[in-house]
């Protein structure tokens, strides 16, 4: 059975010309500020007659690849083909080795043979606590690398936020790096009020200041596991409206 898919690329600078060998159509949301952005919804399509196309879109370089996502599931919901696959501009480096454009398409071309809901795509798995830790926000060596330096990463807070129930002691995040494919089915999964809260802890950080993006990262697999009794019965109506930017972040 074929299936309907879809590449969503979180891009600041990366040189996302790989896209033309996996050869799934695709979105590239561009936060370097080098493409028009009049508007939000301006497109800039690009295709050759050996590709399929894809679509640029502007967005302001907030919130990590994790504001990426969600404009993105806001923007479509509940409109999705039968498989959309989440990447940063530049995947390879958290992929297993040897894992090349052509191994990409290969390999997500076999989980949708398996009908597989969810599958992160890093090379590794991470198990933390509700702060995150261990993590690699403290170490000197990342001093300046992002703008949550210094600080935990806020995973109990967060989940609080976008689920029922008690918040869980261990997490085991599976989509690492914000690489994973999710099939429609686990994306409706969850009420739009969901996706509209974790837009709200985004846009309240959208520098990243307190880590919430990397919190999302730790979450994914949790937003789409597909288990019902998770969800809330008071998700906010609307979106809030971000405070003021600090100038030229660099935001992958």
């Amino acid at each position: 059975m074929k299936h309907s898919v879809e590449l969503v690329i979180a891009r600041y600078k990366e040189d996302v010309s790989w896209l033309g060998e996996v050869g799934f159509p695709a979105i590239v949301y561009d936060k370097s500020g080098q493409v028009s952005c009049r508007s939000a919804e301006q497109t800039t399509s690009i295709s050759s007659d050996d590709t399929p196309p894809f679509t640029t879109i502007p967005l302001p370089n907030i919130g990590r690849e994790s504001h990426t996502y969600l404009h993105h599931i806001l923007t479509r919901y509940p409109e999705f083909p039968d498989y959309t696959v989440f990447l940063q501009g530049s995947p390879f480096f958290h992929m297993d080795e040897g894992t090349t454009p052509a191994v990409l398409r290969a390999n997500l071309d076999a989980l949708m043979q398996r009908n597989v809901h969810f599958k992160g795509l890093a090379y590794y798995n991470i198990r933390c606590d509700r702060l995150g830790r261990p993590h690699h926000l403290r170490e000197p060596q990342h001093q300046g690398k992002w703008a949550g330096w210094g600080r935990d990463i806020p995973v109990g807070e967060i989940y609080s936020r976008l689920f029922a129930g008690p918040v869980p002691e261990v997490f085991n995040t599976r989509a690492p790096a914000g690489l994973f494919l999710v099939s429609r089915q686990r994306l409706l999964s969850r009420p739009l009020g969901l996706y509209r809260a974790a837009m709200n802890s985004i846009l309240a950080d959208p520098d990243d200041a307190f880590n919430t993006g990397h919190a999302m990262e730790r979450l994914w697999y949790l937003v789409f596991n597909g288990y019902g009794a998770l969800n809330r019965d008071d998700y906010p109506d609307a979106l809030i409206e971000p405070p003021g930017l600090s100038p030229e972040k660099e935001t992958p």
